[in-house]
């Protein structure tokens, strides 16, 4: 086991200052775990010499699955021999990330029997990630995680591990119920989630209300954002109440309203509906004298991605409204619609939204069997032409062919 760190001058600096250090995590991983103690040498020869040792080479995994693996490896496996193998697993996470201390101490034992004892709390998808194993380590670990009621998640070209805000658990602003539909979600894909069969990832997240804690907006291929299709409900006298107690509600709400749907007279609050734009500001501002309104359901949205291939991309509104009611069938079928076109026609690292681009929106809507609606668009087209192909008859070819002899 380790017994002396290595001297790391550089990584120290890490360790200065009130936040909290990654430097000092691993050197307390390091103290009895060579794996770990390695790594601090690695990154330390790194940052000297400006530049990474880590490499990709094979492919490892667990029996039966496809991802949730990324196979690591060093460069210098002589000179740090604890590290030569460093993969990462990726463990699906409780929704909404809601653990038991039983629960973690379960995942920290484990993990220092089989890996560095190194975690990371979360992925950027949500995932558990355990960092640094070897391996013949993969397989008992695997065993060992089911055993205690967690599986893999996804990695590769392969459905990502769905996540959701709290949702109803903790949120009063929730229009669905955001656990129950990522956990039925995640157990009826899980083919598409352990078995990489995709042009590239896609990725499900799940937000009880506009304000989107999970970012899935412009991180999702697929947004499923909670939002209601009737009034906001108003309690005049707790809106009285707020500005009574200092809220500045023309400049801080009326003024701020992206609609410009809101009056007050001083006394009363009004709200045209119709115009509402749902952005969630005027209730999270006033939130003791407004709430979303009793028709609650979902928006689903497509396409947003980080830059990789092209740019980065927000989501689309693909369904403005849906209920989100078990068992989701609506909605499954939408999904596998999706699926079937894009895993035909698309390119090897294309993600859905780049797809939808190159094809045209409307070709997409056409093959996905979802009628075009002006939700979809952000403002009416600017070339006036319209191509009518419905009038468009096969013998005006040779009409124009014979004018023009």
């Amino acid at each position: 086991m380790a017994d002396q760190l290595p001297n790391t001058p550089m990584l120290d600096e890490l360790e200065k200052g009130k936040w909290p250090s990654f430097v000092k995590e691993i050197k307390t991983a390091a103290a009895k775990n060579d794996m770990s103690k390695d790594l601090l040498g690695i990154l330390e020869k790194s940052y000297n010499e400006k530049i990474g040792h880590w490499k990709h080479g094979g492919i490892v995994g667990v029996l039966g699955y496809g991802g949730g693996v990324i196979g690591r490896y060093c460069d210098v496996p002589e000179e740090f021999p604890g590290v030569s193998h460093f993969h990462t697993m990726r463990i699906n996470m409780p929704a909404a990330w809601f653990y038991t201390s039983e629960a973690l101490r379960t995942i920290a034992d484990i993990w220092e029997r089989h890996g560095s004892g190194l975690t990371n709390m979360h992925g950027s998808t949500g995932d558990i990630i355990l960092l640094g194993t070897t391996t013949d380590e993969l397989e008992p670990t695997f065993q060992e995680l089911a055993q205690a009621g967690f599986d893999i998640g996804g990695s590769g070209s392969d459905l990502r591990t769905p996540s959701c805000c709290n949702g109803m658990a903790r949120c009063e602003w929730a229009c669905y119920d955001t656990m129950k539909a990522c956990y039925h979600m995640t157990m009826h894909f899980q083919d598409e989630l352990h078995r990489p069969a995709f042009p590239y990832k896609y990725k499900f997240k799940f937000a009880g209300c506009p304000n989107d804690c999970v970012a899935s907006i412009a991180r999702a291929d697929m947004s499923f954002i909670g939002v209601w299709r009737d009034e906001i409900q108003i309690d005049q006298d707790k809106v009285k109440e707020h500005v009574d107690n200092g809220v500045d509600i023309i400049n801080d709400v009326i003024l701020r309203c992206p609609g410009q749907c809101m009056h007050w007279d001083g006394k009363k609050l009004e709200i045209e509906d119709e115009y509402c734009r749902h952005c969630m500001h005027c209730i999270n501002v006033l939130n003791k004298g407004l709430k979303p309104g009793k028709d609650r359901g979902c928006m689903i949205l497509i396409g947003s991605k980080a830059p990789i291939v092209e740019g980065a991309q927000l989501s689309s509104v693909l369904v403005p409204f849906i209920k989100m009611e078990e068992p989701y069938d609506e909605i499954k079928d939408l999904v596998e619609r999706i699926w079937d076109i894009w895993c035909e026609e698309g390119k090897a690292r294309e993600r859905v939204g780049e797809f939808i681009q190159r094809v045209g929106l409307g070709n997409f809507l056409e093959a996905i069997e979802v009628e075009p609606l002006p939700e979809m668009i952000a403002h009416p087209r600017e070339n006036p032409y319209v191509f009518y192909e419905e009038y468009y008859e096969e013998g005006d070819d040779d009409e124009e062919e014979e004018e023009e002899e």
